[in-house]
């Protein structure tokens, strides 16, 4: 049987990722963004692959459905962020890239990010960072692999 403190680790992690995605407009906003683009900006600036993301690639990285990606990149490609180019291997897919006015956004917002990244992990050493790194990423995989109680 699980302890108290497992529920209270597992309510501790989504009350922090709850208060991330509450607190993001503050800084994404004032920017004509949402949390779930300035993840799509950083995710392809820091891609080494050339030729762009495949959209499934793309979603795997964010870790989210497809069908939201699509969406996401509509509305991201409307606003000059983003383009998305047939696969010259695979007519089925598109490859998504910056553009030019996308990477000029992303570096705009990316040291900002990053001030707010350092104020809200002051005081962590390195040590407890990776110590928590390795915890969320073992609570992430068991998190696909539960089975239903009987």
């Amino acid at each position: 049987m699980p302890s108290e403190t497992n529920f209270e680790l597992i309510t501790t992690v989504l009350a922090t990722a709850d208060a991330f995605l509450r607190e993001g407009p503050r800084l994404f906003k004032p920017f004509g963004l949402t949390s779930a683009q300035y993840n799509v900006l950083n995710v392809l600036a820091e891609s080494a692959a050339p030729g762009g993301l495949s959209q499934r690639e793309l979603s795997d990285e964010l870790v989210v459905d497809r069908s939201n990606v699509t969406g996401l990149l509509d509305r991201m490609e409307k606003a000059g962020w983003v383009r998305r180019d047939d696969d010259p291997a695979d007519r089925r897919i598109y490859r998504v890239r910056l553009t030019n006015e996308g990477r000029k956004l992303w570096e705009n917002i990316a040291p900002r990010y990053e001030a707010v990244v350092t104020q809200i992990t002051h005081g962590l050493t390195e040590r407890q960072a990776r110590d928590t790194l390795a915890v969320l990423s073992r609570l992430k995989s068991a998190s696909s692999q539960w089975k239903t109680p009987a």
